[in-house]
C-alpha cells in the first residue's frame, strides 16, 4: 500500500475514529485502526466490538492495500508532524513508513485480515433527522442512563419512534430524562430500540452543526450514517420499562425559575455535601425558595432565591448532582419546576417538549 495524503485531512479522520480505542484491549488488534486504500480514498475504522467507526478521506494512492497500525501512537505520530503532504508506505510485513518534511517513522502493524470483519447490513428502515437537532436531544437525556450492569437494559437511552415523532428516554430508576421532536416516517416504520450510551456519547461528539443523519434500523444492529462518517452499534436487547408509568399524570404546584439561577444557587449549596449526605433540601415558601444543607460533620449552608410562587409551603429534598444535571445540559432561560409534596417525584419542564422526573430523598 503506498498513498499521500495531506495531515490535517489524515489527522481530522484519525480525530474521528481513535476515541471508541480502549487503553487496555484483550484483543491487540482491537487497538488498532484498519487502513484500505482504493480509488483515490482512504478509508479509517475502528471496533471494540460494540461499536464501529468508519471513516473516509481523499487521499492520492499510488497502491491500493490495507493494513492496521496502533491507533492511538498513530494519532499521536500524525498529530506531531509538520504540516504538509504524509507519505506512507506499508511492505508486506505490515510495517508502514510514514514522511512528511524532516519527519521519518516506521511503525509496526498487524495484518488486515486479523480485523474483525465488519457487520454485514441487512437493512429494514431508514430515518432522517438534522445532526444539530439529534445531536441536542441526547445531550438533554443521556446522562440520566444507567451505569449500573445489572440492569443492562437501562445503559442506554430508548429511541421511540411513534406516532410522527421521535422519543428518547434515559433512566437509571431514580430519575428519568425525555425528549420529543417530531420527524417524519411512515406508518410501518414505527419501533423502539435501546442504543447502549458509549454509542451516543461517539455520536456527540462527532455530529455537525448541520446536515443530515440517516439512521439505519436492522433486528439487532443500527447505523448512524452522516458527513462521511459511519456509526455502527449493537442494540440493547430486552423490553425497555414503561417509563410512562413514572411520570406523574398531574402535580399541585409549579413554579417558573430562571435556570442560571437555580443552577448556580444548587452548586454552592452542595459544596457542603459529602457521600453520606448527598442531599439538598428546598424549601419554597410565598414569593422565595431556600436552598439548604447540614452536615454535622461538614457544617451548613443555605442560600435563598426569589421566584414567583403563591402556592402550598412544600419541603423536599434531592440529590444535588442530579438536579445539576438537566440543568447544564439544557438551553433554555427558564425551566417550571413541577410537585406535589415531599414524597413525590418532582419534575422540570421547559417550553420545549423536555421533561425530567426525580424521585426525592427522604431525610429525617
Amino acid at each position: 500500500m503506498k498513498l499521500t495524503v495531506e495531515k490535517d485531512v489524515l489527522l481530522e479522520a484519525l480525530q474521528k475514529v481513535q476515541s471508541i480505542v480502549g487503553q487496555r484491549s484483550t484483543l491487540p488488534i482491537l487497538s488498532n485502526v484498519l487502513l484500505k486504500a482504493e480509488g483515490g480514498t482512504i478509508s479509517l475504522t475502528t471496533t471494540d466490538m460494540e461499536v464501529c467507526v468508519k471513516t473516509t478521506a481523499a487521499a492520492e494512492i499510488s497502491e491500493d492495500g490495507g493494513t492496521t497500525l496502533p491507533a492511538r501512537r498513530f494519532f499521536s505520530i500524525c498529530r506531531e508532524l509538520p504540516n504538509g503532504s504524509v507519505e506512507i508506505e506499508v511492505d508486506a510485513k505490515d510495517v508502514a513508513t510514514i514522511r512528511c518534511g524532516p519527519s521519518y517513522f516506521k511503525l509496526v502493524g498487524l495484518p488486515e485480515e486479523e480485523f474483525p470483519p465488519l457487520p454485514e447490513f441487512e437493512e429494514s428502515t431508514v430515518y432522517t433527522i438534522d445532526q444539530d437537532v439529534f445531536r441536542a436531544m441526547l445531550q438533554k437525556v443521556v446522562y440520566a442512563s444507567s451505569t449500573d450492569e445489572t440492569r443492562y437494559i437501562l445503559n442506554g437511552a430508548l429511541l421511540s419512534f411513534k406516532d410522527e415523532k421521535l422519543t428518547v428516554v434515559a433512566t437509571d430508576g431514580r430519575r428519568l430524562a425525555l425528549v420529543e421532536q417530531e420527524i417524519e416516517f411512515s406508518e410501518d416504520a414505527q419501533a423502539n430500540m435501546v442504543v447502549p450510551t458509549k454509542t451516543l456519547n461517539e455520536l456527540i461528539k462527532t455530529l455537525g452543526d448541520e446536515g443530515v443523519l440517516r439512521i439505519r434500523v436492522a433486528a439487532t444492529q443500527i447505523v448512524f450514517d452522516f458527513d462521511q462518517i459511519i456509526i455502527i452499534s449493537k442494540l440493547i436487547e430486552g423490553t425497555y420499562p414503561n417509563f410512562q408509568q413514572v411520570i406523574p399524570s398531574q402535580c399541585e404546584e409549579r413554579v417558573a425559575i430562571d435556570r442560571e439561577t437555580i443552577l448556580n444557587a444548587v452548586r454552592r449549596v452542595s459544596l457542603l455535601t459529602d457521600d453520606q449526605t448527598a442531599s439538598i433540601r428546598l424549601n419554597f415558601g410565598k414569593n422565595k425558595l431556600e436552598l439548604v444543607t447540614n452536615s454535622p460533620e461538614i457544617g451548613e449552608a443555605r442560600e435563598t432565591i426569589p421566584v414567583k410562587y403563591e402556592g402550598k409551603e412544600i419541603s423536599i429534598a434531592f440529590n444535588p448532582g442530579f438536579l445539576m444535571a438537566p440543568l447544564r445540559h439544557l438551553d433554555s432561560d427558564e425551566i417550571f419546576f413541577e410537585l406535589s409534596d415531599e414524597l413525590s417525584p418532582g419534575v422540570i419542564k421547559t417550553s420545549v417538549p423536555f421533561l425530567y422526573v426525580l424521585m426525592p430523598i427522604r431525610v429525617s
